[in-house]
């Protein structure tokens, strides 16, 4: 785990665990429904990456760095704090993890949301996955005035590109949940306009809002997401949360998370299979070259395109890379 990052983490825990005294409820907007759970509830969380050439042959990141995922950095919380939000702009702290993977600013942003609206429980993460198909898992509590669940995961490389849920509610009345899924989707925070995985910094000014990552949104063909066959991208990666089961033991804050680079078992090898077809790119043909004949007679000329894109996974085939037509040399003597 980066150092900076680690720093940032023991300050935020130092500061939740000095909140938990004396804190006074807040109003909750009245559209919400009310938890009434009269009992903490642990989690485990599991964030499964399922980014693999087959499922995103476009441009895939193989070396330099390869496919992967930086740490999770996650809040628990009230109905009135967002980490970040579809359709909103990122914050600062949002802005660099997203960009840099650095955590301070944003850390800074939890801590200052606690101590001004009592809106931040606590602060969790898990490490972060050297591959596009690993695992990480940690732990987490929530209660009934702070039943949300937000993180954010990078990914990496890209120019501002990641994955995350916002305000996932684990209460459903009076009782906890006892198992949540959600496929992941690719979300483009609104500060770097690069189109591909490896775009070199090109800060968007003005700053644009979070949006989502479609396979047809952004609609430029060298976007590196960007799939015009298909209705919607395959997801990239899935958390779940599942209830662990009451004990004597009082855990406040997740202890040892881990990761794995271990491929996905189970239920899960079936999204291995997802191949997305990637059609052949090719550039616009050059010029016609010189007319090769003799003087009087009909010559020959030709003209090429090259391969910008190789097909995959039973996508178009390339077309002809080169074409000939008749012609008769000019300025014969």
């Amino acid at each position: 785990m980066d150092t900076s990052f680690s720093e940032a983490l023991c300050h935020l825990i130092v500061l939740m665990l000095s909140l938990g005294q004396g804190i006074h409820s807040m109003p909750v907007p009245t559209d919400i429904p009310m938890c009434t759970a009269s009992e903490t509830a642990q989690y485990s969380l599991k964030f499964t990456g399922k980014w693999t050439q087959a499922a995103f042959p476009k441009q895939y990141p193989r070396y330099r760095p390869p496919a992967q995922w930086s740490n999770l950095i996650g809040v628990t919380h009230s109905s009135d704090y967002h980490m970040w939000q579809r359709n909103e702009f990122a914050s600062n702290g949002v802005r660099e993890f997203t960009e840099k993977g650095e955590a301070w600013t944003l850390v800074k942003e939890v801590e200052t949301a606690g101590e001004r609206i009592q809106s931040v429980y606590g602060i969790l993460s898990a490490p972060a996955v050297v591959g596009g198909t690993g695992q990480m898992n940690t732990e987490f509590e929530v209660f009934a005035r702070h039943s949300f669940l937000s993180f954010i995961v990078r990914i990496v490389p890209s120019p501002d590109w990641f994955v995350g849920v916002d305000s996932i509610d684990l209460c459903d009345g009076d009782h906890w949940k006892e198992n949540v899924s959600v496929d992941l989707f690719p979300y483009d925070a609104g500060t770097d306009s690069g189109f591909t995985f490896s775009s070199p910094n090109f800060e968007t000014i003005p700053q644009d809002k979070i949006t989502q990552i479609t396979s047809s949104f952004p609609s430029h063909p060298a976007n590196s997401f960007f799939y015009p066959r298909l209705k919607h991208l395959p997801p990239i990666a899935k958390v779940t949360l599942t209830k662990i089961k009451k004990t004597n033991q009082i855990i406040s804050l997740p202890i040892e998370p881990t990761q794995s680079n271990q491929l996905p078992t189970g239920n899960e090898i079936e999204d291995k299979l997802i191949n997305t077809p990637l059609d052949c790119e090719v550039s616009v043909w050059s010029p016609w070259g010189l007319c090769k004949g003799k003087c009087g007679e009909s010559g020959v000329q030709h003209r090429t395109r090259y391969i910008i894109m190789h097909p995959a996974n039973n996508g178009a085939a390339c077309p002809l890379l080169e074409e000939e037509r008749k012609c008769f040399p000019d300025n014969c003597l």
